[in-house]
């Protein structure tokens, strides 16, 4: 039976990430990075994609289950007639090899366990050749190789194209599995103690935690999606991934599956100035350095998300051998709107770098040249029609979110000459561009007579991004046209007390078939607007009602469908998790804004 999304929690070692169920079955996995193929995949198949399960025999689900502290480290306690056992599930930061560690400790009574486990490389589609080896079987092809060994060892037999075991815990014992990935022309990587790793690990976590800033209300929660991202972060670059996840729908049985294990340039403001906020300097940098050096070269060639490294090319391509988490094909890798044309990012590198600059970060000597660069082309393409914040497939169009952003470049310049007189730039030439950008929207992108902007010119479309306008200082939230925005918005795009990204679903806005659930991030920006506008009781109950929403272990999708009370898309969603964050600073009065 397919698991529901919000049944997964999140294991990683901050340079690859791993799903495992509440059935104790680690469903998907890529390696050695978050972008590499997978080695599990029934998230998007079956059992026969590859998966690892350990658990009670005959159990079908844990008791319960938490992350130890505030930390990665996954504890399920399992409840049977015969007694309890808890199963600790984590990846240690890695030296060198990515390993997965599982440790079954018996908690009372006497329980019987039984593992199986199915590699299969290439997303699911190559299986691999297994032998034994000493205390190790050994799983290859091609350039990958796997090595599994368990102590002390247990009984193990091949069945099935898959590796099964069995053993019997006691109260107080202990059976370790751990799992090592390496290439396969190099040796065995050496040996590490499980049980070492467990304790370097969570004093790791907890170290790293201890250095958030952030004690106001919700701390829990803040500090779970501050864990959240960091475990989203590529740690050799920087770079943080939508989501460690492709191809989860955002509408069961729909086409909307997107590959999201790549850095979108979009995330990058409100990150820093999450991070900023918190007291996480080295994170912040990184994250500025790694966006600095994806977005150098020609301005004309800025992509809206890049690798983990800054690589440029993603290419979109299908595997048709999955048939899509609950059948929602077609399975992706890769993600095709690298090519769109997306004017916001301009404004959103912009802001992230004032963020960057105001806050005191080093500045990096070529980052302004690069960023008068950027402002350069913006200032002759700004009038064109793009794509927009939300990637559609259908025509271009012009998007009120994208001119807003265009004005936040040029306000950003002219913040940053006003402040250091003494960089390059004529201040005069962008106050120009600034001032004629916001005429436009006004005129254009605003409907007196419904008192809101709208999607895109001329259009009767809404679209959540609107909200943003009094966060990046377009215009002050006492302006009427804000109060009224916020207020259409809510009207016209609430669906079970939640927010869409947007009026319409159909062919003419974003060229696909089928719909989608509410998006999470946007309900956060309408607590934001709430709060703003001077609606801060409301804000405050719909940011606990959003609070809510998280799974056990404190995980958000990108989208929840009010009616099924599911989470959909791509999982965890670094974008709902930096919107709890900067809402949850918002509420408490901390300065998140550009």
């Amino acid at each position: 039976m397919t698991q529901h999304i919000e049944d997964y929690a999140l294991i990683g070692d901050l340079q690859t990430a791993a799903l495992v169920g509440r059935n104790g079955s680690i469903d998907w996995l890529c390696l050695p990075r978050f972008d590499s193929a997978a080695c599990f995949s029934a998230l998007l198949g079956g059992e026969e994609n590859g998966h690892w399960r350990l658990a009670p025999t005959g159990a079908r689900t844990c008791a319960r289950r938490a992350y130890v502290g505030d930390s990665l480290v996954l504890e399920s306690v399992w409840e049977t007639r015969t007694g309890t056992v808890k199963v600790t599930d984590f990846m240690p930061q890695r030296d060198r090899a990515p390993e997965i560690m599982r440790i079954v400790e018996g908690v009372s009574g006497s329980v019987d366990m039984s593992a199986t486990i199915r590699l299969r490389f290439d997303f699911g589609s190559v299986v691999p050749w297994v032998r034994r080896e000493g205390a190790h079987h050994v799983a290859i092809a091609g350039p990958d190789s796997v090595w599994l060994r368990s102590e002390p060892s247990v009984k193990t037999w091949g069945q099935h194209y898959s590796t099964r075991s069995s053993f019997t815990v006691g109260a107080g014992e202990k059976v370790a599995f751990v799992l090592t990935w390496h290439p396969s022309h190099k040796p065995r990587p050496p040996r590490v103690d499980p049980h070492v790793a467990l304790a370097r690990s969570l004093e790791d976590w907890e170290s790293w935690a201890r250095r958030c800033s952030y004690h106001g209300p919700h701390r829990t929660a803040v500090m779970r999606s501050l864990i959240t991202l960091k475990a989203l972060t590529y740690g050799p670059t920087g770079g943080i991934v939508a989501a460690p996840t492709t191809s989860l729908p955002e509408e069961l049985g729909g086409v909307r599956n997107w590959d999201y294990r790549y850095c979108w340039l979009r995330d990058s403001t409100l990150v820093l100035g999450a991070l900023l906020s918190v007291g996480y300097l080295e994170e912040a940098a990184a994250w500025r350095d790694w966006l600095l050096r994806a977005v150098a070269g020609d301005p004309a060639d800025l992509q809206i998300m890049y690798g983990l490294g800054g690589e440029r090319r993603l290419p979109e391509n299908e595997l048709p051998w999955l048939r899509g988490y609950a059948n929602s094909a077609p399975v992706r890798t890769g993600n095709n709107a690298v090519d769109q044309l997306q004017l916001d990012v301009y404004g959103e590198v912009m802001d992230s770098l004032n963020v960057a600059r105001t806050a005191g970060l080093p500045a990096q000597p070529h980052a302004w040249n690069l960023q008068l660069s950027l402002l350069g082309f913006l200032e002759s393409k700004w009038r064109e029609p793009d794509e927009g914040l939300w990637e559609v497939r259908g025509p271009r169009q012009h998007f009120v979110h994208s001119k807003v952003m265009a004005w936040v470049a040029a306000d950003r310049a002219v913040r940053t000459l006003e402040d250091n007189p003494s960089l390059s730039g004529d201040v005069g030439r962008w106050r120009a561009m600034r001032d004629e950008v916001h005429r436009e929207v006004c005129e254009r992108g605003f409907d007196p007579e419904r008192n809101t902007f709208t999607q895109s010119y001329g259009s009767a479309d809404l679209d959540a991004a609107t909200l943003l306008i009094p966060r990046v200082g377009f215009l002050p939230p006492d302006d009427p046209r804000v109060v009224g925005t916020v207020d259409a918005v809510r009207a016209e795009l609430g669906h079970g007390g939640l927010l869409r990204r947007y009026s319409s679903t159909g062919p003419s806005v974003d060229g696909l078939p089928g719909g989608e659930g509410t998006f999470l991030v946007c309900s956060f920006w309408l607590v934001d607007a709430l709060h703003m506008t001077g609606r801060t009781e409301e804000a405050t109950e719909l940011f606990e009602r959003l609070l809510a929403l998280r799974n056990d272990v404190g995980l958000l999708a990108e989208e929840y469908d009010p009616v099924a009370r599911r989470q959909l898309g791509n999982y965890p969603q670094a974008f709902s998790h930096i919107g709890l964050v900067v809402t949850a600073l918002t509420l408490a009065g901390a300065d998140t804004a550009g």
